[in-house]
């Protein structure tokens, strides 16, 4: 296994240089919270943290390395991020951020490992794992915090089962949320006579059968009216289903494929109707994007019925005119959220693809404690009404969420914390990753090959990566 590390980190330095990382720096802007706002959190978090005297980790500056600063401020129209506010008032510590280019952001990282300017942490993705643990750029944050503390002990389920391999856990998973959502634009469905899928929702009536409906009496492609006009469809999908294309088993520690299974087999049926159907705006075909690119354009001018993207509205960077500009009058009640359909011969279910809110600990990363106690005060910020408040008030505030937003939004935040959230790794699957792509990828490679053609295509494929990811383990434990 070292021999593997070594061999990953070498060949990454030679790939990409140190300068290759970052791009013009923008400035950082302190935002505050009013005085009776503050005051509630620090005395709220007595219950919760570490006593600011005594903590490890306090008074301490720490690097923060990735392609985006979710806890900084560079616009007083994002959100003010409490977690990160209380590791500064109450613990006099602070974060540096160092930018990295997405598409380059492993083989950089690899460098600065080899460096003696090691940063000390990295915004966790479930697509990161297991290959880059494996591979050595992260390490287990177990000696410095313990999912069976009360603070941290409704995250042990996610923990366990998803991002533990070999005994040991590999993230600071400060919080679980809804991933691939439906969003829709009210004023268009209730122009078209549709049924509003939140009610729906509400009534257990929203299936996959009246979401196909919808999008086929939507569809014009001569108008051009697509149904589906972003990323994720796929996804959102599969994962509706209970199961994914691949998923990590922690009784046995190792990660097994599910290609037989008839739920996935209905999905992937499903999907190659919308192809069939020209649901789905081309993007692929014609090498361009609705919208001048944006994931769900065209939605606010009735070109798009639904995306599946989370991005463009849990994005805490992103201003209401923004969300306006693709979607429609937030603040009059036009854009709406809800889950993805469940499948209509399924268990009755609904499920929900998740995403993990957390910190990879980089390996070698000189301030663990210090990273520790960040994600104390993030995850606080979870649990602690005060401060679930005052974030819910700024979505109100400044991004125009409506109070039925909101409720849709506990909704499936409930459902991301029971056990029928799914965890979707693709990536993180090292040289299975291509493999799991172009199994599932029908909305952008054209759908053209029935689930059939595809298993017998890549299935054995599939599983000797697999073989391989899961030999890796072994040798790990």
């Amino acid at each position: 296994m070292l021999k593997r590390v070594i061999s990953v980190i070498s060949a990454a330095l030679i790939i990409i240089s140190l300068v290759g990382c970052g791009s013009k720096r923008r400035e950082v802007i302190e935002l505050t919270l009013s005085t009776e706002d503050a005051e509630a959190i620090l005395n709220a978090a007595g219950i919760y943290l570490p006593d600011a005297e005594t903590a490890a980790g306090a008074n301490t500056i720490i690097k923060l390395y990735g392609y985006r600063n979710d806890l900084q401020n560079y616009s007083d129209e994002e959100m003010l991020q409490t977690g990160y506010w209380t590791f500064k008032e109450r613990y006099g510590s602070d974060i540096e951020y160092i930018e990295c280019v997405f598409a380059d952001r492993r083989t950089t990282l690899a460098n600065l490992l080899l460096s003696s300017d090691t940063p000390d942490f990295y915004a966790a993705w479930a697509t990161d794992f297991p290959c880059y643990c494996l591979q050595g750029m992260f390490r287990p944050i177990d000696d410095y915090m313990s999912y069976d503390d009360p603070l941290w002990a409704d995250m042990k389920y996610m923990a366990d089962n998803y991002f533990s391999i070999a005994g040991k856990h590999y993230i600071f998973i400060t919080d679980v949320i809804a991933n691939c959502v439906v969003v829709y634009n009210r004023r268009i469905m209730e122009e078209y006579g549709f049924a509003d899928p939140a009610e729906l929702f509400y009534n257990n009536e929203w299936t996959w059968d009246e979401m196909m409906d919808m999008s086929m009496d939507f569809t014009d492609p001569d108008e051009g009216h697509y149904a589906f006009n972003a990323w994720h469809t796929e996804e959102a999908l599969f994962t509706s289903t209970g199961t994914f294309l691949v998923e990590y088993d922690p009784s046995e520690g190792i990660f097994k494929q599910n290609l037989d299974d008839p739920r996935i087999e209905r999905a992937a049926n499903w999907l190659y109707d919308v192809m069939k159907g020209e649901l789905c705006f081309p993007m692929w075909t014609t090498g361009r994007t609705m919208n001048y690119g944006a994931e769900g354009g065209g939605m606010k001018e009735g070109k798009t019925l639904f995306a599946m993207n989370p991005w463009y509205v849990f994005d805490e960077c992103r201003s209401a005119e923004e969300y306006e500009n693709i979607f429609g009058d937030i603040r009059n009640n036009e854009l709406m959220i809800v889950p993805v359909p469940r499948d209509p011969n399924g268990d009755g279910e609904y499920y929900i693809d998740s995403k993990i809110k957390g910190y990879n600990l980089i390996n070698g990363a000189p301030h663990p404690e210090a990273v520790a106690l960040l994600a104390a005060c993030d995850r606080f910020k979870t649990v602690d009404p005060t401060v679930v408040n005052i974030d819910k008030r700024q979505l109100k505030e400044k991004k125009g969420w409506t109070d039925e937003m909101l409720d849709m939004w506990d909704e499936m935040y409930e459902i991301a914390h029971s056990h029928n959230t799914l965890i979707m790794f693709e990536n993180g699957l090292g040289d299975a990753a291509p493999i799991v792509d172009h199994l599932f990828n029908y909305t952008r490679q054209g759908g053209d090959s029935s689930w059939g053609q595809r298993k017998e295509q890549y299935g054995d494929q599939l599983q000797y990566y697999l073989d391989d990811l899961n030999k890796q383990i072994k040798e790990l434990e």
